[in-house]
């Protein structure tokens, strides 16, 4: 396509921004607030650039975005491996992905998120994980420490209960994260295709036709996004074939899935939705 060079030249100046953003927020010279505002920025314009490119091809009537993978790394340490890569692969669904996993076993080995997506989808997760993930383990490690010490100081526990609680605690938080985390990034994302909030950055984008223009446009990109979606998971298909599902793991804790779903629900994202907001946020069983 004709267009091929100018929409790849913006998504990376879009990609280049974001990871300026997040370089920022991992700067250790800057206050937390600081950190969670420039990731949440990073956030927002990955999010508002996935619909704008779908809106943008909607109105030119160009062929489908191509369809890419991205293996992803997801660390084992603390055996809690496989629930890092349910977390992950949750906020990945939630871009219009797929994901299968090599080597999730309950050794504490690294193992791959393998993610299938269109270009613009891999583009943010590239960019959003890493960040994603450090801020996860970093309110993991918080709560589980208080949560630990709430006990010790409430009854007398030996080490090996302790760290026993630890982990079930941490699985649970982390599991319980990325769910919270994956079902605001649809919610933000509906938003803008319905057209609340708009599909792209104010200030590189004019209005030309008016309401009526504007109402088709984002119609043209609802479409072309749920025809994405579609096409990810022909094309998963295509590539690994029928999977041995993932086997739901054993342990559950109720306080620490707690604690991870209402902070992932109100770690600042960029995307509008606090704790408790709008309807549908209930945490499973």
């Amino acid at each position: 396509m004709s267009t091929d060079t100018p929409n790849n030249a913006t998504r990376q100046k879009m990609v280049d921004r974001v990871r300026g953003l997040l370089r920022m927020a991992e700067d250790p010279s800057v206050t937390d607030e600081e950190s969670q505002a420039f990731t949440a920025k990073a956030a927002e314009l990955m999010t508002r650039h996935a619909i704008a490119e779908a809106e943008a091809r909607a109105e030119r009537g160009e062929e489908p975005e191509a369809i890419s993978r991205m293996d992803f790394p997801v660390s084992g340490v603390g055996g809690h491996g496989k629930a890092r890569v349910k977390a992950l692969g949750a906020v990945a669904a939630a871009y219009g992905c797929q994901a299968a996993v090599r080597g999730n076993t309950s050794a504490s080995t690294e193992r791959t998120l393998i993610i299938v997506g269109t270009n613009t989808a891999l583009d943010a997760l590239r960019v959003l994980l890493p960040s994603i993930s450090m801020r996860m383990e970093s309110s993991a490690r918080f709560c589980a420490r208080e949560h630990i010490a709430s006990i010790r100081a409430l009854r007398n526990t030996d080490r090996s209960q302790l760290a026993t609680e630890r982990s079930r605690y941490y699985r649970s938080f982390l599991r319980a994260y990325g769910f919270a985390v994956a079902q605001r990034i649809k919610e933000f994302r509906a938003r803008l295709r319905e057209g609340a909030d708009g599909a792209g950055d104010p200030e590189e984008r004019t209005d030309a036709g008016g309401e009526e223009q504007a109402e088709t446009s984002s119609r043209g990109a609802e479409l072309v996004l749920r025809e994405d979606v579609h096409r990810v998971q022909e094309e998963f298909q295509e590539r690994f074939g029928q999977l041995n599902p993932t086997k739901p793991e054993r342990t559950h804790h109720r306080a620490g899935a707690r604690a991870g779903y209402l902070r992932g629900r109100s770690v600042e994202l960029g995307i509008g939705t606090s704790v408790g907001s709008g309807g549908g946020n209930a945490l499973p069983e």
